[in-house]
């Protein structure tokens, strides 16, 4: 088959497919939400703390379209968008309460939508339907292969365990710290999940895969702590640390607290860089013989937020 003829059938295959998109448009949001719409709100959920600019180019969307979508989902307390903590000039995009509502609705929406137009295909035709539809992404996306899809997502089911692993396997490989410490972060953790008030904890995704993880518990009415902050080494330098540190900071500004403190030790110096660059000031040291059998310096990091616009 000649070139011409593989972009006719390519083409064919679009216009199809194009009307498929219109059915799942019309008949899934209930026009509530264009496709593009609920697109949006997908990637500001999945990407929490993301820039317009980031989910215009990630979705391919006009310029001025994308800046009259945004504007409808301020207007309609759908999102809300805060300044960047570490460049004045970007604004991060994040969902409200009642954006998660829209978003979870849109979901149920869609999988019902979807289950729809699916019934009355035979399973096995359905089972090639979608390894057909895994085909043409992977062959599409070989090229881009190399540009990781990172999210940044609250904990669900499952991700506890990983988080409470990946402490362990690191810090162990790494620093050498012993099993007590895995207990430590793993009693902490158990705690979290019994009693999750005025807290949350995210987990940090590279192509689907958990790298890292951070969270937030509530010390006092004014006063959170910064938890389980963690990175696996072979992801650092792509600013996903940034990431989960403007998502946590974000979270402590809409929940009011007036103070945040974390306790880390002197030996993680990309930590504490960071911690450095978001303002957090040292304000106190002790030693701990427990977790390596030497003496290590644990400190405690302190930040005021309301110095913070």
């Amino acid at each position: 088959m000649d070139g011409k003829r593989y972009v006719e059938q390519i083409r064919n295959f679009n216009r199809y497919y194009a009307s498929v998109l219109g059915k799942i448009d019309q008949e899934i949001y209930n026009q509530s939400f264009t496709l593009t719409e609920a697109r949006v709100i997908t990637e500001i959920h999945l990407k929490n703390g993301c820039t317009a600019t980031d989910v215009r180019e990630n979705l391919g969307i006009d310029r001025g379209y994308m800046s009259r979508i945004i504007q409808r989902l301020e207007d309609e307390n759908i999102t809300i968008k805060n300044q960047s903590l570490e460049d004045k000039r970007q604004y991060s995009l994040y969902l409200t309460e009642y954006g998660k509502q829209v978003y979870n609705d849109l979901v149920e929406r869609a999988n019902h939508g979807v289950e729809k137009m699916i019934e009355n295909v035979p399973k096995q035709e359905l089972t090639k339907l979608v390894t057909s539809m895994g085909a043409i992404k992977s062959i599409y996306t070989q090229e881009t292969s190399s540009q990781k899809e990172i999210v940044i997502r609250p904990f669900r089911s499952g991700d506890v365990g990983y988080i409470a692993y990946l402490h362990g396997r690191l810090y162990d490989h790494t620093y050498k710290f012993g099993p007590k410490f895995e207990y430590y972060v793993m009693k902490g953790l158990t705690e979290f999940m019994l009693n999750s008030d005025g807290g949350e904890l995210w987990v940090a995704e590279v192509d689907n895969q958990i790298v890292g993880s951070i969270a937030i518990t509530k010390s006092s009415e004014n006063t959170a702590q910064l938890r389980w902050f963690i990175l696996d080494e072979d992801y650092q330098g792509m600013g996903i640390g940034k990431k989960l540190m403007e998502t946590a900071l974000h979270f402590c500004k809409e929940k009011s607290y007036q103070h945040v403190f974390l306790w880390t030790v002197s030996t993680l110096h990309a930590a504490r860089y960071l911690y450095q660059k978001y303002n957090f000031e040292l304000t106190e040291e002790k030693p701990n013989e427990e977790w390596t059998g030497t003496k290590l310096i644990e400190e405690r990091w302190d930040l005021d937020m309301k110095g913070i616009s």
